[in-house]
C-alpha cells in the first residue's frame, strides 16, 4: 500500500457551471469507518444536472459540494471496529449510508431512510478527490478478477438490479427497456441475466442502439419523437412478437412513461426507473382497466453484492460502458465532456490518483 501524501486535491461545485480543483484537508476515519485513496469516479447524469442547473427536485446546492458518487477505492487505514478490511483492499462505495435504525431501515428498505446521506446530494460531499472517509459496511471488497473501473460501475449497476427485482423479472419474461443510456443499458444487461427471453431497448440515438445490441439486447428501435404512443407501441409489439409483460422507462421523458404504460401486457408490470418531470400527463385508465401494476424505484437496498456477483460471475459485462477517461486534474474538461456529448460518452470515468495511466 502506498503511503498517505499530504495531497487531497478535491473536485468541488461552487454553483451553476462552477467547478473547481482545490486542495481540501484528509479526513480522518471514525471507529466504523475506512480511510479510502479514490481511484475511478464516474461522472452521472445527476452531477451534470446539478452543475448546469444547480438543483434536482428538491436538492440545491445553496453551498460549495464535493461531487461524485460512483466510486470505487483502495483501502489506506481502518477504524479500529473493521474487521473485513484492511488496507490495501480494493473496494465498491455504496455511496448512500442510512440511519439503520427508522422503520425502513429495519424493514430492509434503506434507500427510504429519510436520514440517509448519499454523496453528492446536497448537502452532503461526494467523494470526487484524493482521499475519502465512508462507513465501512457500505464499502465491497472486490476480487481479484473486476477492476476498479467495474468497481465504480456496480453504482448504475445497483439501479438496473433493483429495476429487475422489483419487476419480478424472471426465466422467460419478455422485456421492453426505454432508453438506452447508462442506465437503461445496465438495466438490458440485468433483465438479460435474471432470465429474461427477449429484451427490446429504445432510444432516439442509433450510436447507443449499436452498443446496445453489442450488449445482448435482442432487439432495438429507434424512437421517433414525434410519433404517436399508439404507434409506438404497435411497433414494439410488432417487434418483440407479443406484448411485453414488463416495461421498464429508464428516462423519465413522458411519451416514454405512456409508452411503457400502454405497451404493457394485461397484468404486467410498468417499472418507472428514470427521473423527469415533477408531473407528467399518464393514460392511467388504460392501465388501470388491464391492471398494469405500476412501480417507482430509488435507488436501490440491499443491491450493491447482487451487482458485484454479476460483474464477477461475467454474467454482464460494464466494461464497454466507459468510453471516456480523465485525470483528476482534468475534471473540468471531463465534465465539459459530459455536459456536451462531445464523442458520444456513455460513461466518462475520473481517476484521482496519480498513478493512473491511460
Amino acid at each position: 500500500m502506498a503511503p498517505i501524501k499530504e495531497d487531497n486535491l478535491t473536485a468541488v461545485l461552487y454553483g451553476i457551471n462552477d467547478i473547481r480543483l482545490e486542495q481540501r484537508p484528509i479526513p480522518v476515519p471514525g471507529d466504523n469507518d475506512v480511510l479510502l485513496r479514490m481511484e475511478s469516479v464516474g461522472i452521472c447524469g445527476s452531477d451534470v444536472h446539478y452543475l448546469t442547473r444547480g438543483e434536482i427536485g428538491p436538492f440545491v446546492v445553496k453551498q460549495p459540494m464535493i461531487i461524485g458518487h460512483e466510486a470505487s477505492g483502495t483501502v489506506a487505514k481502518i477504524g479500529k471496529n473493521v474487521k473485513h478490511l484492511k488496507p490495501g483492499d480494493r473496494v465498491a462505495i455504496e455511496p448512500g449510508v442510512p440511519c439503520r435504525i427508522c422503520s425502513f431501515c429495519k424493514e430492509g428498505r434503506y434507500n427510504l431512510c429519510p436520514d440517509v446521506i448519499f454523496c453528492a446530494t446536497p448537502p452532503v460531499h461526494g467523494n470526487l478527490g484524493r482521499y475519502y472517509v465512508h462507513a465501512a459496511d457500505f464499502c465491497f471488497k472486490l476480487p481479484d478478477n473486476v477492476s476498479l473501473d467495474e468497481g465504480a460501475l456496480l453504482e448504475p449497476l445497483s439501479v438496473g438490479v433493483h429495476g429487475c427485482k422489483r419487476a419480478g423479472i424472471t426465466v422467460g419474461s419478455i422485456v421492453l427497456v426505454l432508453g438506452a443510456g447508462p442506465i437503461g443499458l445496465v438495466t438490458m444487461m440485468c433483465a438479460k441475466a435474471f432470465g429474461a427471453s427477449k429484451v427490446l431497448i429504445t432510444d432516439v440515438f442509433d450510436h447507443r442502439l449499436k452498443l446496445a445490441k453489442e450488449l445482448g439486447a435482442d432487439y432495438t428501435l429507434q424512437i421517433n419523437v414525434d410519433a404517436s404512443t399508439d404507434d409506438l407501441a404497435k411497433k414494439v409489439i410488432e417487434t418483440l412478437g407479443s406484448e411485453p409483460n414488463v416495461s421498464m422507462d429508464c428516462c423519465g421523458a413522458q411519451q416514454m412513461v405512456q409508452l411503457a404504460m400502454k405497451a404493457t401486457k394485461s397484468g404486467g408490470v410498468a417499472v418507472l426507473i428514470g427521473m423527469g418531470q415533477n408531473e407528467v400527463t399518464l393514460p392511467l385508465t388504460s392501465a388501470l382497466i388491464r391492471e398494469v401494476d405500476i412501480k417507482g424505484i430509488f435507488r436501490y437496498a440491499n443491491d450493491y453484492q447482487t451487482a458485484l456477483d454479476l460483474v464477477a460471475s461475467g454474467k454482464v459485462n460494464v466494461k464497454p460502458l466507459v468510453t471516456h477517461h480523465f485525470k483528476i486534474e482534468e475534471t473540468v474538461d471531463a465534465f465539459e465532456t459530459a455536459v456536451k456529448s462531445l464523442g458520444n460518452p456513455v460513461k466518462i470515468m475520473i481517476h484521482a490518483n496519480p498513478e493512473w495511466k491511460d
